[in-house]
């Protein structure tokens, strides 16, 4: 079914909006892919926060016309599902993880603002950390001195109550 042109200008408007918001875009070939596979990549993408789109490559042109994401317009042929997402490794990872479970699904490449990845760029983002990993990464490395500080504040008065234990223990002893 094709789009008229107010079709054709919503999506490409729906897509730019993304497009404006986003840190990286991934595109994969899903030849061959059964909608079962597709339904579980998007809900995977949802989750992650990636929005999921398959779109005819002239519009999906369009979408990233005039924006830090143009080089990619070279690599759009054939059929594409494209991963667009603020967070700049959540859709190489969504793609990348549904990839090695599904062969149907190459990824072809990406782009971050103002650079092009080919498929072994997507794969090396994908193996980074999330933004919040790094986070919970840093926060720990942050606390672990605090931490410690504190169980060893806490370690003086618990020494001190297993002396006094350890004398009263005693004095039953003796007592006994």
């Amino acid at each position: 079914m094709s789009l008229n042109r107010q079709e054709k200008a919503v999506v490409i408007e729906e897509v730019s909006a993304q497009v404006a918001q986003a840190q990286s875009i991934v595109i994969a070939e899903y030849r061959g892919l059964d909608v079962a596979s597709v339904t579980v990549l998007r809900k995977t993408a949802r989750e992650s926060g990636v929005y999921l789109r398959v779109l005819k490559n002239s519009l999906a042109r369009r979408a990233v016309a005039g924006t830090a994401f143009e080089p990619l317009a070279e690599q759009l042929s054939g059929p594409l599902i494209y991963g667009i997402s603020a967070d700049p490794v959540a859709p190489a990872k969504v793609l990348a993880t549904f990839a090695k479970t599904n062969d149907k699904l190459v990824i072809k490449g990406g782009s971050l603002p103002g650079s092009l990845l080919s498929q072994a760029g997507v794969q090396a983002l994908a193996s980074l950390p999330s933004r919040e990993e790094l986070l919970a990464k840093l926060l720990g490395t942050m606390q672990a001195p605090i931490a410690q500080f504190a169980r060893t504040l806490n370690e003086v008065p618990t020494k001190f109550a297993r002396g006094l234990a350890a004398v009263r223990d005693q004095k039953e002893k003796a007592e006994a």
